[in-house]
C-alpha cells in the first residue's frame, strides 16, 4: 500500500506541471477577451493586499474586488467558466455551479433578488500569468471562495470553502435537491461506526458551533487536537475516514487531488483526529472536523434548522501558496 501510495505521487508530480501550464493558458484566454477597463478590474499585484482576504457572505454584506459575472458579456463568461473548469474537477465544478444556482433558490423562496444574486461573484487575478513566475486568482461570493496560487508551475488550491442554504431544498420548483451531502453523509457513516467507547473519544461536546472555527481568517493554526486518532480507529473505520478526505479533494483535478491524498497518506494518516460535536442523528445540528500536522477540514450544519452548511479545507502552512512563495524567494536569485 505504501509503495503504491509513493508511486501514485510520483506519477502526479511528473503530470503537475503540465498541469499548470496547460491551464496558465485558459487564464490568458480569459483576460484576452477583456477590455481595458475590465483588465484594471480583474487584475491587481501579486502582494495587493486583498489577495488574502476571503470571505462566504453574500457580495453585498462583503464586497468583493475583481469583476463580476454581471459585467461580463456571454463570450467572456463562457470563457471564465471553462477556465474554472480546468481548476477543478467535473465533481468540483458542478458542486459550485450548484451552489451559485441556490440564490435563485432563495430568491424564489422570498430572499431580496439583489442580495441572492447568482452573478454577484467575483473574479480576481494576482499577477501576470501571461510571464510571472508567481501568480493567483481567486474566484469568489457567497457560499464560494476559491484560491488558486502558481509558484514555478507547482499549485496550491486553499483556503477552499462551499457552502450550502438550504442544504436540503424543502419546496419550490426544485424541492428535493440535496447540495454537499456527501460530506455530510460519509461523516455520519464513520461517527456512526464508532463504539461506545469510541464515541466519548471522536464526540467533544453535545453541543455544535454555530459556524466553522476558523471563519474567514486568512491565517489559521491548528485547533485544540480533540476527538479520536485515526490509529484508534479499526480498518473498516480507516477506509470511511479517508473516504471522507478523498471526497473533499475530489473537487481538484485528479493531479492535484492524487498529490495531496498520497502525501497526508503517507505522512500524516494515523495522526489525524476526527473530531464531532453536537447530535449525530441526521437532520439535527452537527460539526466535525478532521485535523492533522498540515490541514484542517471543518464541516458546520446549525442554521436554519440544520439546513445550512458551511464547509472548508485549510492548510496551515500553505493556504494561500504560503510555502511554495517562501521556497521561491529563499532560493530566487532575484530575491538573495
Amino acid at each position: 500500500m505504501k509503495k503504491l501510495i509513493i508511486i501514485i505521487g510520483i506519477i502526479a508530480l511528473f503530470l503537475l506541471q503540465s498541469f499548470s501550464l496547460h491551464n496558465s493558458k485558459h487564464v490568458v484566454k480569459f483576460l484576452d477577451s477583456l477590455n481595458t477597463e475590465q483588465i484594471e478590474k480583474v487584475l491587481f499585484p501579486f502582494n495587493d493586499a486583498s489577495r488574502e482576504s476571503w470571505h462566504f457572505l453574500p457580495n453585498k454584506s462583503y464586497p468583493r474586488e475583481g469583476i463580476s459575472l454581471k459585467e461580463l458579456n456571454k463570450e467572456q463568461k463562457d470563457l471564465f467558466f471553462k477556465m474554472l473548469g480546468y481548476f477543478l474537477s467535473e465533481s468540483g465544478y458542478n458542486k459550485t455551479k450548484k451552489i451559485i444556482s441556490l440564490e435563485s433558490v432563495l430568491a424564489e423562496l422570498g430572499g431580496d433578488p439583489e442580495y441572492r444574486n447568482p452573478e454577484a461573484y467575483f473574479i480576481a487575478i494576482y499577477g501576470n500569468p501571461k510571464n510571472d513566475k508567481l501568480w493567483a486568482w481567486a474566484f469568489e461570493g457567497h457560499h464560494v471562495a476559491l484560491n488558486f496560487t502558481v509558484v514555478n508551475d507547482n499549485i496550491t488550491a486553499t483556503p477552499r470553502f462551499f457552502g450550502a442554504n438550504p442544504a436540503i431544498v424543502r419546496s419550490g420548483s426544485r424541492k428535493g435537491e440535496r447540495t454537499l451531502h456527501r460530506e455530510e453523509e460519509l461523516a455520519y457513516a464513520l461517527v456512526n461506526s464508532l463504539t461506545e467507547h469510541q464515541r466519548k473519544q471522536a464526540i467533544f461536546t453535545n453541543v455544535a458551533y454555530n459556524d466553522i472555527l476558523t471563519y474567514n481568517h486568512s491565517k489559521v493554526e491548528p485547533l485544540k487536537p480533540e476527538g479520536i486518532l485515526a490509529s484508534a480507529l479499526n480498518d473498516k473505520q480507516r477506509t470511511k475516514l479517508r473516504a471522507i478526505i478523498t471526497e473533499y479533494l475530489s473537487a481538484l483535478p485528479d493531479d492535484l487531488a492524487h498529490i495531496r491524498e498520497a502525501q497526508i497518506l503517507q505522512e500524516e494518516f494515523n495522526d489525524l483526529r476526527f473530531a464531532w460535536a453536537g447530535s449525530t442523528e441526521k437532520g439535527e445540528p452537527h460539526y466535525y472536523r478532521i485535523q492533522g500536522k498540515t490541514f484542517l477540514i471543518e464541516l458546520d450544519n446549525t442554521q436554519n434548522n440544520a439546513n445550512h452548511i458551511h464547509c472548508v479545507w485549510r492548510d496551515f502552512d500553505g493556504d494561500f501558496g504560503r510555502d511554495l512563495i517562501m521556497e521561491h524567494y529563499k532560493h530566487s536569485k532575484h530575491h538573495n
